[in-house]
């Protein structure tokens, strides 16, 4: 067929053998990847259970936190990497070993590891510094007049208010001088006109 020979054919006959050992080999392959990948989902649900676990013993911590505080969102966000969120900028991982807990903060100049153990009670530790810092940041905001925000908003007003008057003081020259400027053009064309 198609201008093959016999010879070919019978040539590539104990090649159809091999063909049986590639798909022995693709079998084989795909059995692998498939228990590489429980494996993958294996550690991936150890990681959330240690996540869990980190977060029922951080229930104490945070049924003491003052209701009216609401600086704080606990819960595990199951992504590729799962994290146990404190709030909005800090959360715990798990380090490489998938057995070591890194608790960590996002800064605007890259993320800081607070603290890392593979003991619950040192991470606890160090999340209930962090809480209780954020406690205290907030009662100094709210203590203390100067409130950045508040003096940057006061600042944007006043600057504000000041364009307004330097405006009006401009419009108010500009008009003057427009004033001025129509009444002598008006009076030269009116002498103009008047007969000598």
């Amino acid at each position: 067929m198609w201008g093959r020979n016999r010879k070919t054919a019978d040539v590539a006959a104990p090649g159809a053998a091999s063909s049986g050992a590639l798909k022995d080999a693709v079998r084989r392959t795909r059995i692998e990847i498939a228990e590489q990948s429980s494996v993958v989902v294996d550690l991936r649900d150890a990681e959330l259970a240690r996540l869990e676990l980190l977060n029922d013993a951080l229930d104490p911590l945070f049924a003491e936190t003052p209701t009216e505080i609401d600086l704080f969102d606990r819960g595990i966000s199951r992504g590729d990497t799962p994290r146990l969120w404190i709030d909005a900028i800090a959360h715990v991982a798990m380090g490489r070993d998938k057995r070591r807990y890194r608790f960590m903060l996002d800064t605007r100049y890259g993320r800081r590891v607070l603290a890392e153990s593979n003991d619950i009670a040192e991470i606890v530790e160090a999340v209930t510094h962090y809480v209780a810092s954020r406690i205290i940041e907030r009662e100094r905001a709210l203590a203390s007049g100067d409130n950045p925000l508040g003096l940057r908003m006061r600042r944007s007003v006043l600057s504000t208010r000041r364009r307004g008057r330097r405006r009006m003081i401009w419009a108010f020259l500009f008009g003057l001088i427009a004033g001025s400027v129509a009444i002598v053009v008006a009076a030269w064309i009116v002498a103009l006109q008047m007969p000598h």
